[in-house]
């Protein structure tokens, strides 16, 4: 009977499993690498990967991360290569082929026709005496002692092997490029990614309202403000300079305080040096100053001149959160 506490132990042997078979990954770095590292770096051409089975799944995750980091890459399925895909290789382009074993029937029939290219192939293989170790120009070493798997057959620890081996090509390009968060933006321009790095506060506040006292204005008056523009708050402005910032929980807290309000005005309430972001500002800086002081509404300036209220719920609506 499996319990509750022999599924967590299973879980928990494969997960050490698989750790301990990456760990070792670091042994076989080598000149190997560095060589491959350096191939792909300076070729003016594109980085085409390459596997079959479980392998060529691994394969188009390298080639995601490289696309998205800076290297231009293509996938090619092995199987398809031999039918016609060929014809996606240019002359400069590297190639890295994934296997396992190295052995089987259609790396075997791959890599001579690889090699008839002239293109540099680079093999990633758990086994360094194989056919596409032997054919390759640089061999990357991903050998696994066992696979996590019970029997000892379906690929688990070698794929992870693969995978991080992957991970540690992708990152030393991105290293050798200087590659940078704005970088990165260019690639990922949809979703809450791409908004966590491309969003700035003026996009959120184009059509925004404008609550806008001055210090003499009564509290009456700045309470019908801040009821119309529905933002929460309003800024108190004197000569065109922003003064102060009101809230509708200054509101309240002035209202539980007093019996009555018809001597106050503006000035008695607000708080002074509000925060102030200008447009330019990161949507998500913007965001780490509302939950830093724990407020929910910024006045956006661009060098003094008020532009507009950003709330929280603006970048809620954004879903970068």
């Amino acid at each position: 009977m499996i319990t509750k506490e022999n599924i967590l132990a299973i879980a928990k042997k494969t997960i050490l499993s698989e750790s301990e078979a990456i760990t070792k990954l670091i042994d076989f770095l080598d000149e190997n690498f560095y060589e491959a590292v350096q191939r792909i770096y300076e070729t003016k051409g594109r980085l085409i990967v390459t596997g079959i089975g479980k392998s060529a799944i691994i394969a188009q995750k390298m080639v995601a991360t490289f696309n998205s980091t800076g290297t231009p890459s293509m996938f090619l399925h092995a199987s398809e290569a031999i039918h016609g895909d060929l014809g996606m290789i240019q002359n400069e382009d590297i190639i890295i082929c994934i296997s396992k074993s190295g052995n089987s029937p259609e790396i075997k029939a791959l890599v001579p026709l690889l090699k008839r290219f002239g293109n540099t192939l680079i093999g990633m293989t758990g086994n360094i005496t194989s056919f596409l170790a032997k054919g390759s120009d640089y061999v990357l070493n991903t050998t696994v002692e066992t696979e996590a798997c019970p029997i000892n057959l379906a690929p688990t620890n070698s794929t992870t092997a693969q995978l991080v081996m992957g991970d540690a090509l992708a990152v030393c390009l991105m290293e050798m490029r200087d590659f940078k968060p704005e970088d990165f933006a260019v690639y990922h321009p949809g979703g809450a990614l791409g908004k966590k790095l491309l969003l700035r506060v003026k996009d959120m506040i184009e059509h925004s309202l404008k609550p806008t006292v001055s210090p003499d204005t009564s509290v009456k008056k700045v309470i019908f403000e801040i009821s119309e523009k529905r933002l929460g708050v309003t800024a108190v402005v004197e000569n065109d300079k922003i003064v102060g910032i009101i809230t509708d929980g200054d509101i309240r807290r002035m209202l539980n305080d007093r019996d009555t309000i018809a001597d106050l005005t503006a000035k008695d309430i607000m708080s002074k040096n509000p925060k102030l972001v200008s447009p330019e500002t990161m949507a998500v800086d913007a965001l780490n100053i509302l939950e830093d002081f724990s407020i929910t509404q910024l006045i956006v300036a661009d060098q003094g001149e008020y532009k507009g209220v950003l709330h929280l719920h603006d970048i809620l609506k954004e879903g970068i959160v």
